[in-house]
């Protein structure tokens, strides 16, 4: 895809379609997943969806991998005890998921697992099913990381479980 094409996507990719797509009872649910999921894992989980990136950005040659790992910093989602963190971001304008997962999960968990998870979204996505394919994929996150991270009674929520819509 040319830059160009890419350009006119993220710029046609408002907030209101971020809205649209992800709407207040949605994120509420997906806040509502994250907060049961650590009951019974001590790992941190964070959503961010991104409608779109800035012009800036685009013409830069920024993807969505590379944003992942921006924003996994710059909220902190690698700051937790036992580098446990996981980001999951949804860039709708490129119709992508990344999930970001800190050193100590990812020595864990496999990449084809996270991109199951991925899988679950874009392909619910594609249907325009965004709250039900995130939930879904929350599962799976979930139940990864109780299978790797059981909960051992040391609960501590590190990281908020409100997904960010920026």
């Amino acid at each position: 895809m040319s830059t160009f094409s890419r350009l006119i996507r993220h710029f046609c990719t408002t907030t209101a379609s971020g809205r649209r797509a992800f709407p207040a009872a949605t994120l509420k649910a997906i806040e509502e997943g994250i907060t049961e999921g650590e009951k019974h894992h001590r790992a941190e989980v964070r959503v961010i969806v991104e409608p779109a990136l800035t012009a800036q950005a685009v013409l830069s040659g920024t993807t969505p991998r590379a944003r992942a790992r921006e924003l996994f910093a710059q909220y902190g989602v690698w700051d937790t005890e036992e580098n446990c963190g996981v980001l999951v971001y949804i860039n709708l304008a490129d119709h992508q998921v990344e999930i970001v997962a800190d050193r100590g999960i990812g020595r864990v968990i496999a990449a084809q697992d996270w991109q199951a998870v991925c899988r679950t979204m874009t392909q619910g996505f594609a249907r325009g099913d965004y709250h039900n394919s995130t939930l879904a994929a929350l599962t799976q996150v979930n139940a990864l990381l109780q299978e790797h991270y059981p909960d051992d009674g040391s609960l501590r929520n590190q990281l908020s479980d409100q997904p960010m819509m920026l």
